[in-house]
């Protein structure tokens, strides 16, 4: 741990809270991350959900972990004496998000929309828990699809919008750049001093491994700002705003699913 914060720190020390200054003016609040408008276009980078190669399974998470409560192969979770088995166990996560390994595929937004009758974001709304309502039981995901994680990008889709920023990016890997964690993220939560950190495009990925953060950043955008993306808190995708040729190659490239949300441009 202590090399890793050396390493980030190195390669990203913090900078002075006022370098978001733009953003709030531009975005308003920065609770949960900085949303910008159109810059002077958009697109929506969705994260990734995965599918076992035997598809998914009539059993919900749901009714899997209502299952092990009742033969005792779990305890109940509590905090601070409150139960927490209350709710619905869905089956989502939330923060950094890893492909699950042998014998799981990627299963695209797309693909699981033309299954299930749903649009792949409902008009009106944002990419979140409430897409894919015909894939769920009584709100619960079936046993063999891992769905988004809230707030985070994958770290698939992160490395990859990563290379196409940086294609997209003058000085290519050279970049300056600046991150910005909301104080939800941190596992100390520091509501006072907003942590921004300034480094170069090319060493982003270390910013994925934060040791001190569960979350890719809230916000990243180049020093001059020709381009920003904003991965809210409680959402399941990522908002990049910049040129229309950054914007098309998102929309076009195989290793990335994004949609563009007349709604939310």
């Amino acid at each position: 741990m202590p090399e890793e914060s050396n390493l980030l720190s190195g390669l990203w020390p913090l900078v002075p809270s006022g370098a978001t200054d733009w953003l709030l003016e531009l975005c308003g609040d920065g609770a949960t991350g900085f949303m910008p408008p159109a810059m002077p276009d958009a697109v929506w980078v969705l994260n990734a959900m995965y599918e076992h190669e035997q598809g998914p399974s009539e059993v919900s998470y749901h009714e899997y972990r209502q299952a092990r409560l009742a033969d005792g192969s779990v305890r109940p979770a509590t905090f601070a004496g409150i139960d927490l088995e209350a709710g619905v166990t869905t089956g989502g996560g939330l923060g950094r998000a890893e492909h699950p390994g042998r014998n799981w595929r990627r299963l695209r937004w797309a693909e699981l929309a033309r299954r299930t009758g749903n649009p792949v974001v409902p008009d009106g709304l944002l990419p979140s828990r409430r897409c894919f309502p015909s894939a769920k039981k009584e709100g619960s995901w079936p046993l063999g699809i891992v769905p988004p994680t809230e707030g985070s990008l994958d770290r698939e889709t992160w490395t990859r919008l990563i290379a196409v920023l940086t294609e997209h990016s003058p000085a290519g890997p050279d970049t300056r750049c600046l991150a910005y964690h909301n104080p939800l993220m941190l596992r100390t939560a520091d509501f006072d001093n907003l942590h921004v950190r300034a480094g170069r495009l090319g060493d982003a990925a270390v910013l994925y491994d934060h040791p001190e953060v569960d979350f890719s950043p809230s916000n990243l955008w180049a020093e001059d700002r020709s381009w920003v993306l904003c991965t809210d808190y409680d959402l399941w995708a990522t908002k990049v705003a910049g040129p229309p040729c950054l914007i098309e190659e998102l929309l076009n490239d195989p290793g990335i699913e994004a949609v563009r949300l007349p709604w939310a441009p």
